[in-house]
């Protein structure tokens, strides 16, 4: 972890700070391995160029033995005279997106810092490049995705609702060593299909229709997502067209991953495609997202992103066509850019498949 932290406070020294008081739990776990649920109440990892971390934590919580100088407070105590005492009154604090006004205004109040402003990107950039031990999680997290995908067409039959898939999941996960959801699954049953985020309701399943599923786990507290779009028992001309379109979208933006291409020509690849066959409008979102510890992490992919692929990046690429009222096709993969190309850590096959 310690390697983690010097990343990161080599990072605010690129931009001039040498104090940074971290307020998101995740990347404290990030940084530190020290996992905590706060809550409301106020916790933070203060990070020093002289070094001399320190972990602020309220009482209530159960924080294990750490290097970290621990400062405790309870639920009466002035927190934030606490906090101030360690801070470097001659110099900038670096504060993150996480930190809520409640706690910065009185630091702010209490001339606690010579200024301050918003370093996360020390942070969130740093996140961004996953290391070797972060990659091999994110392989097994995707696996276990995988494994996953390859159940789902069993649970589709005649009659059955997409709440009824949706609730069998969860088990499935649990199977693979996953301990919860990455994010609440979506299944998307013919014209629901063409609401990209579309939650499992009561809706039948009837022949004809697409079958989209959007799925991801979290194992070993790395996070997995995937998405497959089958047909039941008969595919029309158009699910068919639009499906192909889709999956060469995928695969022509996953051909062009490696170091040193900017992000947003990944966007443009796909879209383009899409949109010279005449579905640009129905193609209504991003290519993709970063991911990792969360579900959705800062970074995206897409036409205004001009920051170039780096090695141990790994995103989403997944397209799609929506056609309101009448069906939705979404084809998504995880990847992780190499230091000579791309590894796609999904292996479900994305050839259509017809559900009997």
């Amino acid at each position: 972890m310690s390697s983690r932290i010097d990343r990161v406070m080599a990072a605010l020294g690129e931009r001039g700070l040498k104090q940074m008081l971290v307020t998101d739990p995740r990347s404290i776990y990030y940084m530190t391995g020290i996992s905590n649920h706060p809550g409301e109440r106020f916790y933070a990892f203060l990070m020093r160029a002289e070094g001399g971390h320190v972990l602020f934590a309220n009482r209530l919580f159960n924080i294990p033995d750490n290097p970290y100088e621990m400062v405790w407070y309870t639920d009466t105590d002035p927190v934030m005279d606490y906090v101030s005492e360690y801070l470097d009154k001659s110099a900038v604090l670096g504060v993150d997106k996480d930190l809520k006004a409640r706690f910065l205004l009185p630091l702010m109040e209490r001339g606690a810092a010579a200024g301050f402003v918003n370093a996360s990107l020390a942070v969130d950039l740093t996140r961004g490049i996953k290391d070797a031990e972060e990659q091999e999680k994110m392989r097994v997290s995707s696996l276990a995705n995988d494994a996953v995908m390859a159940q789902l067409p069993a649970l589709i039959h005649e009659g059955v609702t997409e709440k009824e898939v949706a609730d069998e999941m969860l088990a499935l996960y649990k199977a693979q060593g996953c301990t919860r959801y990455a994010f609440p699954p979506i299944v998307s049953f013919g014209a629901n299909a063409a609401d990209p985020h579309h939650g499992p309701d009561g809706t039948v399943l009837k022949a004809g229709d697409v079958v989209l599923f959007d799925i991801g786990g979290v194992k070993d507290d790395y996070c997995s997502d995937m998405t497959r779009t089958f047909v039941y028992k008969e595919a029309s001309e158009q699910n068919r067209e639009i499906y192909e379109l889709v999956r060469r979208a995928n695969e022509a933006a996953e051909a062009l991953i490696r170091p040193g291409v900017p992000i947003c020509a990944l966007d443009k690849a796909a879209r383009d495609l899409i949109t010279e066959a005449g579905y640009g409008p129905n193609f209504n979102h991003r290519l993709g997202h970063f991911i990792g510890l969360d579900g959705h992490e800062f970074g995206d992919v897409s036409l205004t992103n001009e920051t170039l692929a780096e090695p141990g990046m790994i995103f989403s690429i997944e397209p799609g066509i929506y056609l309101p009222g009448e069906t939705g096709v979404r084809i998504e993969d995880l990847v992780l850019v190499t230091k000579d190309g791309v590894e796609i850590l999904n292996h479900y096959s994305k050839e259509l498949t017809v559900i009997e």
